[in-house]
């Protein structure tokens, strides 16, 4: 079934109050708090922020709720569940009568094992079936996200044999794995590595300040003003990782990486890519030129 809902999947440290991209001052197309404005369809809807992967749920909260105020939005409360104290029936139900529920940053498999089976079942039927949900996360709230996360992994020099560790995420989205922070931290080679390792996936590394706002259960539009970096082993060649050693460098052959920006699309179901600059903000912005 393809889901009516949608996603918008981010790369981290999202332009908010306090937290100010440092894109701001040298890209023409950025536009302030971008990516959080499209969380809901109007201002008055509810949102529901699940702060559980973080260890310091306090100062998230102020952060947000400086930022939701300064975009509009009065509608918004938080929840901070863990794996002692997980998700209860009136946290449920906040969930079912939400707009929008967004997973902050922190550790995602903290995130991942504060939730239970009851609390995805509803995420997934909202998604599946009400077109006016929207599910959204940033940095490990976003790596959950997909059926694969990735759990732990080294960001080292070289992909070395047994340096990463993948999990069952959230299952919301298919036919990828998901990387944060992706330039500012170096995580391509622990991506690539997660890719390797599962061919038929595309990896989607997520610069900060960048999202994708995947419609329709595939197709996704990168948004913000970092790049989105797409890693493909379909046609991979020669490579030794199915059998290298602990510790061993891993080689790869014919990987293929793509750059996406703000207004690009990806179809991860038909595995292509709409490169173009033609975004309805540059249009606008022209419009006002002339």
């Amino acid at each position: 079934m393809i889901p009516k809902g949608s996603l918008i999947i981010i790369g981290g440290k999202e332009d908010k109050a306090e937290n100010k991209s440092e894109m701001q001052t040298v890209n023409h197309d950025f536009s302030s708090n971008e990516i959080l404005k499209d969380l809901v369809k109007d201002k008055k809807d509810r949102i529901e922020v699940i702060t559980s992967a973080s260890a310091e749920p306090e100062s998230l909260e102020e952060d947000y709720r400086n930022t939701f105020n300064e975009i509009g939005y009065k509608n918004f409360g938080f929840i901070h569940f863990t794996k002692e104290n997980p998700s209860q029936e009136d946290d449920i139900e906040r969930i079912k009568n939400a707009k929008t529920v967004f997973f902050s940053g922190g550790d995602q498999e903290r995130l991942y094992n504060s939730v239970n089976r009851s609390f995805i079942d509803v995420l997934k039927n909202k998604y599946l079936h009400d077109e006016d949900f929207t599910i959204a996360g940033t940095s490990a709230g976003a790596m959950c996200i997909p059926e694969i996360m990735i759990s732990e992994a080294l960001n080292a020099e070289a992909m070395v044999g047994y340096d990463i560790e993948l999990k069952k995420g959230f299952g919301l989205i298919s036919k990828c794995i998901v990387d944060t922070h992706f330039v500012h931290r170096g995580r391509f080679g622990r991506l690539a590595h997660a890719v390797i390792l599962n061919q038929e996936v595309w990896g989607l590394g997520l610069g900060e300040d960048t999202a994708l706002l995947v419609k329709n259960g595939s197709l996704a539009t990168c948004i913000g003003s970092g790049m989105a970096t797409v890693i493909s082993a379909e046609d991979l060649g020669k490579t030794n990782v199915k059998n290298v050693e602990k510790g061993e460098p891993v080689f790869a052959e014919n990987l293929k990486v793509h750059i996406l920006t703000d207004g690009c699309i990806i179809d991860l179901e038909n595995r292509t890519i709409k490169m173009t600059n033609k975004n309805n903000k540059n249009k606008k912005r022209n419009e006002e030129v002339k």
